[in-house]
């Protein structure tokens, strides 16, 4: 169709079209006059995403920032948080709103909180402010004051549930870190008895974590072979006392906070035995080499070579010992490690930072949302304009007219012969003589074909 063609149309149809626009803009004036006015109030609080946790020392990246944020988004419109402002501004004893949850369809099966909690839902919105952490709460409600209510009301139970999650969430963590402790306590025993019993059965002793006793008191007789000396001296203290001074100092220590049955208690008195024994034994060892002077350097040789045969022969025994006591050591520091984040989480259970600032109060603009009469008026008459023209259109595809010559060579495949004017009208060329014109292709013409 040409540029004409639908100008006819729409003409010979124009009563249909402005029907149509005014229809849609009455029916829309008489809504927004039923409905009641809505507005809008919102409140902002910063993620501190970029301060330390006063705890941990950790700070939130770019990638957990925005799942963080997002997540924060969801917690604002949770049941649990909306049902708390619900609680909290008095609606569960609202006459009017228990009305309305009586005549509620019976389809709906919730429960007044919940429904209640839906309605605050359902007016909520979270969004974070462009290129900033600033979250911004926005409530639309019946009026101002009431929105402004909800508003600050949603800021202050969401930033106080997130503290009490927070902290629940801690709490629940220490109690298993608190759990695994114990766990691995109980196998720290075990393995220490392990070690004990083993070397009670086989007469070795480790002097410290790496080397055992018959290996350091070996490395004692290799250091004092290369010092010759004219006047054998009996020696007052040998290594072995050391490891015995250490050994009675941590049953001292453990004495005091472990009871004399303890399997740690009973370890540590086996091993300071075991010690005491090596101990008295290179003393004799010095008091041989001393009484054996006149011998020199062969004596002193004698006794490393006693002491290598001594190490070769429990080299077995040393090995297993000193697995056992790697297996020692490991559990030891998982324990550590465990009780460490038990004693981390406990803390964090007590902060009363929720990473969550309020910024201001809340503010309701000037106006109402709605209803907005600047974008109500020509949205209604932009749509009933648009109906009306559809409408107009289809009608004329399903009633096809000859409006004009190009309906004509539309609809028939026929030379055009020519036009045969029409009689006169009065109005000269009025208005009437200009529809005319639009109805049949020229003024005063009818068309004719052969």
């Amino acid at each position: 169709m040409s540029l004409m063609q639908f100008i006819r149309i729409f003409w010979a149809r124009r009563w249909l079209i402005i029907a149509a626009t005014a229809s849609t803009l009455i029916g829309a004036l008489i809504v927004t006059s039923l409905l009641p006015p809505r507005w809008d109030a919102s409140a902002r609080v910063m993620l501190n995403l970029m301060k330390p946790d006063p705890v941990t020392g950790e700070v939130v990246g770019a990638i957990g920032g925005r799942v963080y944020a997002q997540t924060q988004i969801e917690l604002i419109t949770d049941y649990g948080v909306a049902g708390q402002v619900a609680e909290q501004l008095g609606w569960l004893s609202d006459p009017n709103l228990i009305a309305r949850y009586q005549k509620r369809s019976k389809a709906d099966q919730r429960d007044f909180r919940s429904w209640l909690a839906q309605i605050i839902i359902d007016g909520t919105k979270a969004k974070l402010v462009q290129d900033s952490n600033i979250l911004e709460i926005t409530y639309t409600g019946t009026s101002a004051a009431s929105a402004k209510a909800v508003a600050d009301t949603l800021r202050k139970v969401y930033i106080d549930d997130s503290l009490i999650t927070r902290r629940a969430d801690a709490e629940k963590n220490a109690e298993w870190y608190e759990q695994q402790a114990a766990k691995a306590k109980i196998a720290l025993d075990d393995a220490v008895n392990t070690e004990t019993t083993y070397e009670r059965a086989n007469g070795v002793v480790m002097a410290n974590d790496k080397v055992d006793v018959e290996t350091q008191r070996l490395q004692v007789l290799s250091a004092s072979s290369g010092v010759p000396s004219a006047t054998p001296v009996v020696p007052q203290t040998v290594p072995a006392d050391i490891e015995l001074a250490q050994a009675d100092s941590q049953l001292a220590s453990a004495a005091k906070i472990l009871g004399p049955n303890n399997p740690e208690m009973q370890a540590l008195r086996s091993r300071r035995s075991a010690i005491a024994t090596a101990a008295a034994q290179e003393h004799a060892t010095a008091r041989a080499l001393a009484g054996g002077a006149a011998s020199g350097s062969g004596a002193l040789d004698r006794a490393m070579a006693a002491q290598k045969s001594r190490i070769l022969a429990d080299s077995t025994k040393i090995g297993h010992l000193q697995v056992l006591q790697n297996d020692v050591n490991l559990r030891r520091d998982v324990l550590e490690k465990l009780s460490g984040r038990a004693a981390q989480f406990r803390q964090e259970a007590l902060v009363s930072d929720p990473g969550i600032t309020p910024l201001g109060v809340p503010s309701t603009p000037k106006g109402a949302s709605f209803p907005n009469y600047i974008l109500i008026i020509p949205g209604a008459l932009f749509l009933g304009a648009a109906i009306g023209i559809m409408v107009a259109l289809l009608m004329e595809l399903l009633a096809r007219r000859v409006r004009g010559v190009e309906d004509l060579s539309s609809l028939a495949d026929l030379p055009l012969i020519g036009v045969i004017g029409a009689p006169a009208r009065r109005g000269g060329w009025g208005p009437r003589r200009i529809l005319s014109r639009l109805k049949n292709g020229l003024p005063g013409r009818k068309t004719v074909t052969a």
